[in-house]
């Protein structure tokens, strides 16, 4: 029962509808113990042959008093207990999501999708069951449990009572020895639908590239597999599960037969009347619901104590970035001093980064090239503090960027990533995604300045044509381009192009290069690109090799220096002769 406790903090925010909903199904309890002295005291009028119209007429109208305050108040207590578990769930899903937001992208590459997934759902699921289910079952089935034992000894008969529930510790201990197997379960059980969880998120968003390679009954049969795994788990959780009834009704059976024999023996020695051992076994029955109720609390509460295990397990989880208590709230604005001596990625040994020094004065464009691992996208996670774990520094406006606040170093940076992600949403919802309150004609205006405002108007329907799950419906360059116009709706102070013209051919790179040098004057850019086209009218170029600059200049005195540079370039000029069909 140590959920309880853990949940101690939320019982504490609700305590007035508890307390309401736990007085609710307290009188209910009550109530519910009435029927079966009502019923011994008519039979044994009946037995006298003493029954009048009017006392039963009395006793019925008790019973039917009963039955509408008991009806009144279980619908009352469910809006108290189970509401309440539903805003705790609420609760529980906006902290996780909440929590999601603040972590790093090192939180997301040690955890699958599918497994935060599960977290938020089926652990969700069932701890709102134990703060709704389980504190019915458990107050119900110790109140209607303990008003039944107490109906029974004071009204009928205590000796009866204690021999009855004589039974009752073998009870109680073989519960908690299964409730004890049932939690260890529940976490393989847990964590295996959290795998399958994963591995289902994961072949759809990659159904393209296995039908592409042929590997769909490849996939199907892993499916079937850890399918097979989740129903292996659960059966171990329902294995116990199914040893509660048995052995909670075999406990019942012999608390029936002490009842009967024993009632029996003091009907004939007249220390009890025939309506009182009618009554006395109506009351064992009223005792089967709490008996069986344990069992079932058993299951609700040890699912919902590892499905807390697992909640609490993943919110403790401390976000690697998070603001300084001083720091400042303010957009930034002005030159980027990139003053770096070493930084690797968490659990690699060597270094990602290491002696990278550069200037970008405001308003000018860096051009950043390199091979695929030279270090090209680092440099940009670190301008964006993904990373904070690096000797050296990182200036904008002269202030180190983990000075200020991460919501306001974000705001003034427009990011397009090589791979570019769009919402299944309209292409204008996408477009303004960081401006939802833009006007139709600024969102226009983006689109032209990525020249991707007349292949929109050629969709279906415009600028509310819906695009699949992250694009799926778009080209490669169409996302591309939506992906330049989002950033630019920011208005940003710095523009990364992160390798985002790769998909687009050498005009329309061209087009829209020329679109920010005229629109981007006194604003920054840095443009990360294998096709050194775009970036050779940049002010500065900064050549990267093994995690360190090789070489730094303008597209002339790098060509001059004949360096890699000048290897690169020359052999992507001989590629695109080639291309050409070997013509000048």
């Amino acid at each position: 029962m140590r959920v309880f406790l853990e949940l101690g903090w939320f019982f504490k925010e609700r305590k007035k509808q508890y307390a309401i909903g736990i007085f609710m199904l307290l009188i209910v309890a009550f109530l519910g113990v009435l029927p079966p002295r009502i019923i011994g005291l008519i039979v044994d009028e009946i037995s006298r042959g003493t029954l009048t119209a009017g006392f039963l007429g009395k006793w019925l109208g008790v019973l039917a008093a009963a039955a509408l305050g008991m009806y009144v108040l279980r619908y009352a207590w469910r809006l108290m207990i189970f509401g309440s578990a539903i805003i705790l769930a609420r609760d529980l899903r906006e902290n996780l999501f909440r929590h999601f937001t603040r972590m790093s992208p090192s939180f997301y590459q040690k955890r699958r999708v599918g497994d935060l997934m599960a977290h938020a759902t089926n652990d969700l699921q069932a701890v709102q069951q134990t703060a709704g289910a389980g504190v019915l079952t458990l107050v119900d089935s110790i109140a209607t449990g303990g008003f039944v034992i107490a109906a029974m000894a004071l009204t009928v008969s205590w000796k009866l009572t204690l021999i009855v529930l004589l039974p009752l510790p073998l009870m109680a201990y073989m519960t908690n020895y299964y409730g004890k197997l049932m939690h260890e379960r529940f976490h393989g059980a847990q964590a295996s639908f959290s795998g399958l969880n994963d591995k289902t998120q994961e072949s759809i968003s990659g159904m393209k590239v296995i039908k592409t390679f042929g590997q769909e009954q490849q996939d199907i049969e892993d499916f079937k597999r850890m399918s097979g795994e989740v129903v292996d788990e659960n059966i171990r959780v329902a294995k116990i599960d199914s040893m509660f009834d048995p052995t909670i009704s075999a406990i019942i059976g012999v608390c029936y037969l002490l009842a009967i024999g024993f009632g029996s023996y003091f009907v004939v020695g007249g220390e009890m009347t025939i309506g009182d051992l009618i009554a006395f076994t109506a009351y064992l029955g009223l005792l089967v619901w709490p008996m069986l109720a344990f069992g079932w609390l058993f299951n609700i509460v040890e699912r919902g104590r590892a499905s807390y295990d697992r909640i609490r397990a993943l919110l403790a989880q401390p976000a690697e970035i998070d603001d300084r208590e001083d720091a400042i709230d303010r957009r930034p604005t002005g030159d980027i001093e990139f003053s770096l001596q070493k930084f690797q990625f968490t659990g690699d040994e060597r270094s990602a980064l290491r002696d990278i020094h550069f200037t970008i004065k405001r308003g000018e464009t860096l051009g950043i090239a390199g091979k695929t691992g030279s270090g090209k996208s680092a440099i940009l996670r670190l301008l964006l503090r993904e990373f904070d774990n690096y000797e050296g520094d990182i200036t904008f406006d002269g202030v180190s960027i983990n000075r200020y606040k991460k919501q306001r170093l974000r705001e003034a940076i427009g990011y397009v990533p090589q791979d570019h992600f769009l919402f299944s949403a309209t292409v204008a919802g996408n477009i303004a995604f960081a401006r939802p309150d833009a006007s139709i004609e600024e969102i226009h205006q983006a689109a032209k300045l990525a020249h991707i405002h007349d292949d929109i108007l050629n969709f279906t329907f415009g600028y509310d044509t819906v695009v699949g799950e992250r694009g799926v419906s778009l080209s490669g360059g169409q996302k591309q381009r939506i992906s330049i116009a989002r950033a630019l709706m920011m208005e940003p102070e710095l523009l990364i192009l992160d390798d985002s013209l790769s998909a687009v051919d050498a005009k329309t790179e061209e087009a829209i290069l020329e679109s920010l040098k005229k629109t981007r004057t006194g604003e920054t850019t840095i443009i990360t690109s294998h096709r050194l086209s775009a970036i050779q009218h940049a002010h500065q170029i900064l050549v990267m090799h093994e995690g360190t600059v090789a070489e730094i200049g303008t597209h002339e005195s790098l060509m001059k220096k004949k360096g890699r540079y000048f290897e690169m370039y020359e052999l992507q000029q001989l590629e695109a002769l080639v291309e050409m069909g070997g013509e000048a």
